[in-house]
């Protein structure tokens, strides 16, 4: 009983923040609803990211120069200053490691990403700031336990955005944990990995951490998009919406830019398209990387602009209506109608759902074809070269998890979720469900601050 109790307030804590952070400048009259309410110092001091302390109830914000912890009823506890501080994004590496010919100014840190690394009882805090480092931060007093910037594996992606960042931590019972980090390039793949794993060391100051699981002269635990895909689309880029784990697997959720030819004409067009990406835990060489597009479809109409989304369990009722079992692992997303426009997506909206296993079948049917010597890699930021598919007389289990060949893989064929609720008016944007009494619960905020259950 206690957990259930626990669980609903996690929930409803990060759902009214959520929906908070959303009209953080708007201090209308019509807010007269008794909502517990948090607001930073300054109005442009924009939140970027939340978690929930499950032990503590502790909140953490991630914002524009702060880093808040709050308690439960949304009371400030602690607040650690990230920035302003003199940068310049074209400083690479950044001038705090060697001095740089480019002018400095005064620059906001946008908190890019905020992870809870419970084993260390530590907050991993990443900006904007010096090509995004990362801070590493005690959970009870927000004291810096260290902050790694001297190696070019620590600076993450220059990118401003607070969405270009995701991260999941894999725990290892007697090891170092691995943190898998999935972040926009802005154009500059020599510099960033788009997804890499790297370590999570005991020590926060040791000399190791964040450093790739694994790398040598020719291989390491990273994928890296290639430079002559920026000849093709010029503005290409990775754009991470959510991440977690499941089993053996890592799961990011993405949005990409393709060019395609619209039905009887000869010119292409942008468009951009939701992926779902798989890598096994263990895969140090990342030989497992797979996506596969995903979407949705209600009368005729196509949600295919991924906003946000939540891993869940299926309740017994949701579970027999998607033909699996209760407990399986269950997708919540948010999709926009289109696939046009990323930035200011239309507000007609889509909550659907996906069973895991559906999306698992699929790839691994798309392995076992590739491994047949079906088809190319089929990959839209590999498309200049086309690698078709090499032959290898293997059998591909559930846990597959590749060979030096066949890798990177797409999935042509898109995935569709089960559509279970529309809005036209007041673009749904943030998602968050669990199961109570065998029905399936979700909770979704929308662009205007409303949040739906």
């Amino acid at each position: 009983m206690a957990s259930v109790r626990w669980s609903w307030i996690c929930t409803i804590s990060h759902l009214i923040v959520l929906a908070t952070v959303s009209a953080i400048s708007q201090k209308t009259s019509q807010t007269k609803r008794n909502f517990t309410t948090f607001y930073a110092e300054q109005a442009d001091w924009t939140f970027n990211h939340l978690v929930v302390d499950e032990r503590t109830g502790h909140i953490y914000l991630g914002a524009i120069n702060r880093i808040y912890k709050l308690s439960e009823d949304l009371k400030v506890l602690l607040t650690h200053q990230t920035g302003p501080d003199e940068d310049n994004p074209k400083c690479y590496p950044p001038r705090i490691v060697q001095p740089c010919n480019e002018p400095l100014v005064y620059t906001n840190n946008v908190n890019k990403m905020l992870l809870i690394d419970y084993k260390e009882n530590r907050l991993i805090a990443c900006g904007s700031l010096y090509q995004g480092i990362c801070k590493l931060l005690r959970l009870e007093d927000l004291f810096k336990l260290g902050e790694p910037f001297h190696k070019k594996e620590h600076y993450l992606s220059g990118v401003n955005e607070s969405g270009s960042v995701f991260g999941v931590i894999v725990s290892n019972n007697n090891l170092d944990d691995k943190l898998f980090i999935a972040t926009s390039v802005d154009g500059k793949p020599e510099y960033f990995p788009t997804i890499s794993s790297r370590k999570l060391t005991r020590n926060s100051e040791a000399d190791g951490m964040f450093a790739y699981v694994f790398h040598d002269e020719f291989v390491a635990s990273m994928i890296k998009i290639p430079s002559d895909t920026f000849n093709v689309i010029p503005d290409f880029d990775i754009y991470y919406i959510y991440g977690f784990s499941s089993a053996n697997f890592v799961y990011f959720l993405t949005l990409q830019p393709e060019m395609t030819s619209p039905p009887g004409s000869t010119t292409k067009e942008q468009v951009y398209t939701s992926k779902l990406v798989r890598l096994c835990k263990e895969d140090t060489a990342f030989n497992s990387y797979v996506e596969v597009p995903i979407g949705c479809e209600k009368n005729g109409v196509e949600y295919r602009l991924l906003q946000a989304a939540y891993l869940s369990k299926a309740g017994s009722i949701l579970a027999r209506s998607l033909g699996i079992r209760p407990g399986d692992d269950v997708l919540f997303t948010i999709f926009s109608k289109g696939q046009k426009r990323r930035t200011q997506s239309l507000d007609e909206s889509a909550l659907c759902v996906f069973a895991l296993k559906q999306i698992n079948d699929r790839i691994k049917e798309r392995l076992q074809s590739c491994y047949k010597g079906e088809g190319t890699l089929d990959l839209a930021w590999l498309k200049v070269k086309d690698i078709p598919c090499s032959n290898a007389l293997i059998t591909i289990a559930d846990d597959f998890c590749g060979l030096d060949m066949n890798a990177p893989l797409g999935v042509s064929e898109m995935v569709r979720g089960y559509p279970v609720f529309t809005e036209d008016r007041d673009r749904m944007t943030s998602v968050i469900a669990y199961v109570y009494k065998n029905h399936s619960l979700a909770f979704v905020g929308t662009k205007s601050g409303k949040l739906k259950k």
